[in-house]
């Protein structure tokens, strides 16, 4: 299996779609990396591929090497810098063109997962996060089977569920709840996503889609609540332009002031910034409430191994 050199496998998860799988997944795997360790993405999200967008490689192409296939390099480990390598996978590579929809019946779907799961190489990897679709449809299924049969029990550490604030995206994810529960995949916690909106233009953060139904849903499950992410425009900017974030003075997410420092670089000269990807999330509102959310799923992985 091509999972042998990955130390611990963490599945991103959700019963609803919309709720920022993938965005969640993104920013775990900078977070991890920033903390020093290697870091693997696989995509398996078959009729909605965005990672590549994401990571701003859509054209990169994938190596096939003797019986399967390389994983596209975003940036190589850092040591100086404390920063760990960072490589994804995603059948957005395969597509001639980004629009293309991939129309394909059940079991088309599942030998691709399994492919997905046996025929990508990766090199030493201290945590592969596996960006799902929504639901608990045919992929999940094939996923979890096929993880479940060949990986080994140290090493399939367990999922990160993902939901909105809102009663009509928890009632969704806690069928994925279940779905943990009756496929024996651990739960390692639970990020309520889009709860608050950073203003780009003043200094407020507000909750526009209420607050706390992911927390109430993780204690009713018994299970970790890892915390509230509010929505930043200035992500979405990172992920689409490449520049950096920029905050008016008096900026405050979860009581931290993130106010861009008046020495700052002007707006207008950082238009082409060839920073890497990772070093310019550093600027980010969400990095400090993701670094705590790295660190409580990297201790829930700990404490499990102990168990």
């Amino acid at each position: 299996m091509s999972l042998s050199k990955v130390k611990h496998i963490v599945l991103v998860l959700s019963g609803k779609g919309g709720v920022g799988k993938s965005s969640v997944t993104t920013q775990l795997a900078l977070s991890l990396s920033l903390a020093g360790h290697s870091v693997g993405v696989l995509d398996v999200d078959l009729t909605g591929p965005s990672i590549p967008r994401m990571f701003a490689i859509e054209d990169a192409k994938v190596t096939q090497a003797p019986g399967g296939w390389l994983p596209i390099t975003v940036h190589e480990a850092d040591a100086s810098a404390g920063i760990g390598s960072l490589r994804v996978m995603s059948l957005g590579f395969l597509l001639p063109r980004r629009g293309d929809a991939v129309v394909w019946r059940g079991p088309k779907k599942t030998a691709m997962v399994r492919q997905f799961l046996n025929d990508v190489f990766w090199e030493e990897t201290d945590y592969l996060l596996i960006d799902t679709p929504p639901g608990t449809s045919d992929e999940h299924i094939s996923l979890a089977e096929t993880l479940l049969q060949k990986a080994r029990p140290d090493q399939l550490a367990g999922a990160v569920v993902v939901t909105t604030p809102q009663a009509v995206a928890t009632a969704d994810v806690r069928k994925e709840l279940n779905f943990c529960a009756k496929t024996g995949i651990r739960v390692l916690g639970v990020v309520e996503n889009m709860c608050g909106f950073v203003c780009p233009n003043c200094s407020e953060c507000t909750n526009i889609f209420m607050s706390g139904g992911g927390e109430v849903m993780a204690n009713d499950f018994g299970v970790l609540f890892l915390g509230r992410v509010p929505i930043d425009p200035q992500f979405l900017v990172l992920i689409e332009t490449g520049k950096r974030p920029r905050y008016p003075e008096g900026t405050s997410v979860n009581g931290q002031d993130i106010s861009t420092p008046a020495n700052a670089v002007p707006e207008n000269h950082e238009i082409r910034d060839s920073a890497l990807l990772v070093r310019k999330y550093q600027d980010c509102s969400l990095t400090p409430i993701f670094a705590k959310i790295t660190t409580d799923v990297i201790s829930a992985v700990r404490q499990r191994n102990v168990v």
